[in-house]
């Protein structure tokens, strides 16, 4: 396993639609991508099944899968590379780092597909919808820019939905069983690795759909004070 490891790390340095850790990409992904059209990302995108699952469904559209994790990300770069999917691409970073990749309102959308729901309270700053992250996400989406969640964590969906009350955001689309809807939109079929795996066991899968403000409320600790004090949500 470890040698396989280090051979998709080898691999991945020869991938021409892989980026890790790059310089200078800021205001440059028009010109990685030969086109003019809208930047989509994918954070923690594990295997990219689903940056790979939009660049296919979206072609006029430009996607990149965000990961720290190379090993995953190989599979969904290798496919995009033998099917000739030109508009995907993945860049290998952490999310933290994001406004150094990408200037201020070059992102059109974000999308965050079955992360690590962080369970533990003391957790919650590791949440990829904690204000913390959405700060991040503002430095680079455009305003009025739509970030999607869909995970099949309750825990998860319950506390970004009290993160956009409390920080008075916008919820565009709000689905608490994807899947029992009597159409589904063709983006929110695509399947991961992770989904399969029914992790958390819910039998369900949720999607929020929305916009930040274009500033945030400085009002994490009140965050932290309700999240004490409610009942856990397994």
């Amino acid at each position: 396993m470890a040698q396989k490891k280090l051979q998709r790390f080898a691999d991945l340095k020869t991938f021409s639609n892989v980026l890790e850790y790059p310089q200078g990409m800021q205001g440059n992904w028009k010109a990685f991508f030969k086109n003019e059209h809208p930047l989509v990302l994918e954070l923690a995108c594990g295997r990219g099944e689903y940056t790979v699952g939009l660049a296919e469904l979206f072609p006029q559209q430009n996607f990149i899968g965000i990961d720290v994790k190379g090993n995953r990300m190989y599979i969904g770069a290798k496919k995009c590379l033998a099917d000739n999917i030109a508009n995907a691409a993945f860049l290998r970073t952490q999310i933290e780092k994001l406004p150094d990749y990408f200037l201020e309102g070059e992102v059109d959308e974000i999308w965050i597909t079955f992360p690590d729901p962080q369970l533990r309270t003391s957790k919650a700053k590791k949440r990829l919808t904690h204000p913390r992250f959405l700060r991040l996400y503002r430095q680079v989406l455009k305003l009025n820019g739509f970030i999607h969640l869909k995970t099949d964590s309750p825990a998860l969906y319950h506390f970004t939905k009290k993160v956009i009350e409390l920080y008075d955001l916008k919820i565009v689309e709000d689905c608490n069983n994807v899947y029992h809807q009597p159409q589904i939109e063709a983006a929110l079929k695509i399947k991961t690795h992770y989904e399969k795996l029914d992790i958390a066991q819910s039998k369900k899968i949720h999607y929020l759909k929305f916009m930040l403000r274009p500033e945030l409320k400085d009002i994490d600790q009140q965050l932290q004070e309700i999240l004490k004090n409610e009942e856990p949500i397994n």
